[in-house]
């Protein structure tokens, strides 16, 4: 199948599982996860053409197997079939490129452009669009840059990042959870929460690299990508890719370093990125320098260290500063804090004469120091006050432009509205939160409602009626986080 050399890319051995049951996260998020995704066999639908399981398990297999091995035959894999399958996996409804060409425009002709692609992309002659650039504004009030696509290089990178998640899944560390297959961020909550609460935790460190998709260096990307990757055709994709540059305003300009933000291919270019400049060097300071237990999370650039020595976790960021200043990176030190937390935090602070634990936010949640009813400690998630009072504006205005439709469609539209913030926020302990986003999300709509006439008639017994009738509930949506978690690292995760 495939031609193999050796890498001088560094290998970090796996970590040997714990045999009980109630395995906590610092021996869970080793690599046994990690190999149970990548053994997972692709399964053939939308996502995948009905033969790609046999021959991306051939990959993984290879990669499971030599941890060295680099692969110099795998743009073959890309065909017709798996372009197909990507363009059914983009979002139909997704912004244009500088092509201007719409999901629905090639899908006109799709077998006849797709034939064509791909006769493009393996002879060599296909050619990537400059990205168009936009900006979506971020929850402290700064724009962050996107970087969109033209079509037939979404596709083409989609293609592409899926054959390379067959190598590099059996490479990326277990507590490594962003852009993954078969992880979202609340799998990352969970090991979070368990680290916290199973091992001995006193200190935290929240930790964010600081515009990390457009500050990555190009160079070192493309040799950590030679560590795995031989085969010439598909490194040269990815340099079409990060050589593109970007049009905005009608100018183009060269992006020397970073990768788009959106751009199908950038999370699994960053999670390569950082699984050699953060990962692999995170496992191996915890195994060699820390004195106590240590728990890492990361999702993308956004990562949280538990410590249970206030000096192993100073020596840490201090080793850190230094260790992402060799790849061009630094930290964002307004995002990045050393903190007191856990089960002891409240008493030990209290003896000194300080105030609570301080809190700290990870992916959407800001986590604070609780207790259970009995009065044992429990990490307590409750929703980012900021984030919720933009979604809060978000939804009045938009209330405002439908208040003249029938209630019906209104109802229905914001129904869809909440329960996507339940979907993610409605998690154990966080119910008072969600409740209140509701409780707010109706109070607008009877504003917009009562101020369709002069002369309405819409009390409160009807309004709630109303909201009763098309708003869910606020209950919890989700599991425990030990429970979820162990169902997961047990072999009973859905990845399998």
């Amino acid at each position: 199948m495939n031609e193999r050399g050796k890498s001088d890319s560094p290998v970090v051995p796996a970590k040997p599982p714990n045999n009980a049951a109630s395995a906590v996260a610092e021996v869970v998020e080793g690599r046994g996860l990690a190999e149970g995704n990548a053994a997972s066999k692709t399964r053939p639908g939308h996502r995948a053409g009905p033969d790609a399981s046999t021959a991306l398990d051939r990959v993984r297999h290879v990669a499971r197997k030599d941890r060295q091995a680099r692969f110099t035959a795998l743009l073959h894999h890309v065909d017709v079939e798996r372009l197909r399958a990507a363009y059914r996996a983009l979002n139909p409804r997704a912004a244009v490129g500088v092509d201007d060409v719409t999901w629905r425009d090639y899908g006109q002709d799709l077998e006849g452009n797709l034939q064509d692609l791909c006769r493009r992309v393996h002879r060599g002659s296909y050619r990537a669009k400059p990205s168009r650039r936009a900006y979506i504004a971020k929850a402290d009030g700064r724009l962050r840059p996107l970087g969109i696509a033209a079509l037939e290089d979404k596709i083409v990178q989609r293609a592409v990042v899926e054959v390379l998640n067959a190598v590099y899944e059996t490479d990326f560390l277990g507590f490594s959870y962003g852009f993954r297959p078969g992880r979202g961020p609340h799998d990352a909550l969970d090991a979070l929460a368990v680290g916290v609460t199973r091992k001995k935790v006193n200190w935290v460190l929240d930790a964010d690299i600081r515009d990390f998709f457009t500050s990555l260096d190009q160079g070192w990307l493309s040799k950590f990508c030679e560590h795995r990757i031989a085969d010439r055709r598909v490194l040269r994709l990815i340099g079409k890719w990060l050589g593109a540059g970007v049009i905005e305003d009608g100018e183009w300009s060269n992006s020397m370093q970073g990768t788009p933000q959106g751009a199908s291919a950038s999370p699994l270019l960053a999670n390569v990125y950082l699984h050699y400049v953060l990962d692999l060097w995170a496992h191996q300071w915890r195994r060699r320098h820390a004195h106590g237990d240590v728990v890492i999370v990361r999702y993308a650039d956004d990562f949280v260290v538990g410590f249970e020595h206030e000096r192993d976790a100073r020596r840490f960021l201090a080793d850190l500063r230094e260790r992402l200043a060799k790849f061009k990176l630094e930290l964002a030190e307004d995002k990045t804090r050393l903190i007191e937390f856990g089960r002891h935090a409240a008493r030990r602070r209290q003896a000194r004469g300080l105030g609570r634990p301080e809190t700290f936010d990870f992916l959407g949640f800001t986590h604070t120091c609780a207790k259970t009813r009995n009065g044992r400690f429990m990490l307590k998630r409750i929703t980012i006050a900021k984030r919720m009072r933009a979604k809060l504006r978000g939804l009045k205005d938009e209330l405002k432009r439908r208040r003249h439709q029938p209630i019906p469609d209104q109802g229905r539209w914001l129904a869809s509205v909440v329960r996507g913030h339940l979907a993610y926020y409605a998690v154990p302990g966080n119910t008072d939160a969600v409740a209140a986003f509701r409780t707010q999300a109706t109070r607008h709509w009877h504003r917009a409602l009562r101020r369709r006439s002069q002369r309405t008639r819409l009390n409160w017994e009807r309004m709630n009626r109303i909201a009763t009738r098309w708003l869910p509930p606020a209950r919890p949506m989700h599991p425990w986080p030990s429970t979820r978690f162990d169902a997961r690292t047990q072999g009973r995760s859905p990845v399998r």
